[in-house]
């Protein structure tokens, strides 16, 4: 199978689920987990577990690199990891509602610390698909590292695909700067949120009709409802989801693109794809937090 370099986040994530609503000024009850996480993250170890040869560039604190390479490879990943001298690995807090809807804090941390300098020289080798999640962007230096590598990835004909990860970056970026620096993937896949805050159109139909002029195929993850796909040559698909009991979405979308990507690079076809990617996103919201138990 075509070996698979993720650039991404490393994340804590910190999962509170409260009882009720936040009392403002006094306590209430929760339940509170602390699971590994970040988008890039995420998607590399469910790409492992989905049967991908997988290498992971990110960057953490200096005092977790040891645990953290250890971990990746626990989870059979090729870790590429950057330890960083005094920013601390990114935090982040989900508060999830009882509909297993999330609302983030976040604290990026050695996220916006990979400099280009840090890159392992051989970053590269043997890689057939390049995948980038759009964290990569918000930090300068890290946005720097990623364009890099786009720029190397394109020279080399190597394919890639991009998650804008968050509806907040593309507002912070700006759509137009966001799909000219991913211009020519050969998959975007966003969650109907982004793709809206990329096109500025609530239609899916019509965001895929705008997302293909910047990608060979355009992916919408639109959670409970499935999601919908367009190739460049016109071709449409749409999967509907299952009904499950949603415990928490935290992930869930990363789950989703892992087991499509993971399916597409063994040669599956791209509605068999669609399928188990559903399929995958649906479980993957009946556990809590972003990555596959070992």
């Amino acid at each position: 199978m075509t070996r698979v370099l993720v650039m991404g986040d490393v994340m804590r994530d910190i999962i509170v689920r409260p009882a009720g609503p936040i009392l403002r000024g006094t306590d209430q009850r929760a339940i509170i987990q602390t699971v590994s996480g970040g988008s890039g993250a995420n998607q590399a170890a469910w790409l492992a577990r989905f049967g991908a040869e997988v290498r992971f560039v990110g960057c953490v604190a200096a005092e977790d690199f040891e645990p953290e390479v250890k971990r990746m490879r626990l989870h059979g990943i090729e870790p590429a990891l950057v330890p960083h001298p005094s920013f601390p690995t990114g935090t982040l807090v989900a508060l999830v509602d009882a509909d297993g809807e999330r609302s983030f804090l976040t604290d990026r941390g050695a996220n916006d610390g990979l400099s280009l300098h840090h890159l392992p020289d051989d970053v590269l080798d043997g890689i057939g698909h390049f995948h980038l999640s759009g964290y990569s962007f918000v930090g300068e230096a890290t946005r720097e590292t990623a364009l890099w590598l786009l720029n190397r990835v394109r020279e080399a004909a190597i394919p890639f695909s991009f998650d804008p990860g968050s509806v907040s970056l593309i507002r912070e970026i700006g759509a137009a700067q966001v799909l000219a620096w991913t211009e020519g993937a050969a998959i975007c896949v966003a969650n109907a949120d982004e793709a809206c805050a990329l096109t500025g159109f609530d239609d899916p139909n019509s965001q895929l009709d705008a997302l293909i002029g910047h990608a060979d195929l355009a992916l919408i993850k639109r959670g409970a409802r499935g999601c919908q796909a367009k190739s460049r040559d016109g071709s449409r698909w749409t999967v509907d989801a299952p009904a499950v009991d949603v415990l928490d979405t935290t992930g869930a979308g990363d789950v989703f693109f892992a087991a499509f990507l993971a399916a597409r690079l063994a040669s599956q076809s791209i509605t068999l794809a669609l399928d188990r990617a559903v399929a995958a996103g649906a479980q993957a919201v009946t556990i809590i937090g972003g990555w596959p138990t070992v």
